[in-house]
């Protein structure tokens, strides 16, 4: 069984869009929604779709190891509140995943945005260095990544102390007991937000500089500037 583990904090506008394109999958599994203490009507819309556990986290992280404690599947699908999959994501990744018996595992990305500098964005600064650093220093983002319960346990979920790049640890740990792999079905659709809010070239720039950082130096704790409040007015 696979359960799908969302945090989230006052996402009402744009949760429900990832929870109704989870809906009409047409694949059984649990979701479960981390409502970080959120003062909208989040959890009043997640719990028409899912389990709520409501907290009070300081990191998404945190958020995260929390409902993977309650998952009652034997593989686990971290997703964030602002990605919307798109139609047969779960049936066919799920069952690349499990073919392959990999351990952690995440999916090429596509931006929500029709704008050609995203598409470049995404194509250089995400799928170009999944597919460069997978065998050598694999990465995956919080957004979207798989992996299996037991392994997330073993390795003791996501490490807290680190400010930036906790997602990329934990699939380099989980690979020390397994494969890691990149899947080939449908493309995770993901949020420009961020880009909206901190710049676009200067967004690249960062993630290139994490991704380097966290391939040669190892885990981010405070070197690169960070902040997880990266709402625009824009949604996604």
């Amino acid at each position: 069984m696979l359960s799908i583990i969302i945090p989230a904090r006052n996402e009402e506008k744009i949760i429900g869009k990832l929870l109704n394109s989870i809906k009409n999958q047409n694949f059984d599994c649990e979701v479960i929604v981390g409502n970080d203490s959120s003062t909208d009507s989040t959890a009043k819309i997640a719990k028409k779709y899912a389990k709520v556990v409501t907290g009070k986290w300081s990191h998404p992280g945190s958020a995260r190891n929390a409902c993977a404690k309650l998952a009652k599947g034997n593989y686990l699908l971290f997703l964030d509140a602002d990605v919307v999959l798109p139609k047969n994501f779960l049936n066919q990744n799920f069952k690349e995943f499990t073919d392959r018996k990999l351990v952690s595992a995440t999916t090429y990305v596509s931006p929500l945005s029709n704008k050609l500098i995203d598409r470049f964005i995404h194509g250089l600064g995400y799928n170009f260095f999944y597919f460069l650093l997978q065998k050598i220093s694999p990465i995956a983002c919080g957004f979207c990544i798989f992996c299996r319960k037991d392994i997330f346990m073993k390795v003791d979920g996501f490490d807290r102390s680190i400010t930036l790049g906790e997602d990329h640890d934990l699939v380099r740990k989980s690979a020390k007991y397994g494969r890691f792999g990149i899947l080939h079905g449908p493309k995770i659709n993901v949020s420009v937000r961020r880009l909206e809010t901190e710049g676009r070239l200067n967004y690249l720039l960062k993630m290139i500089k994490a991704a380097l950082f966290m391939t040669f130096r190892g885990p981010i704790r405070g070197e690169i500037e960070y902040t997880f409040d990266h709402k625009s007015k824009k949604v996604p």
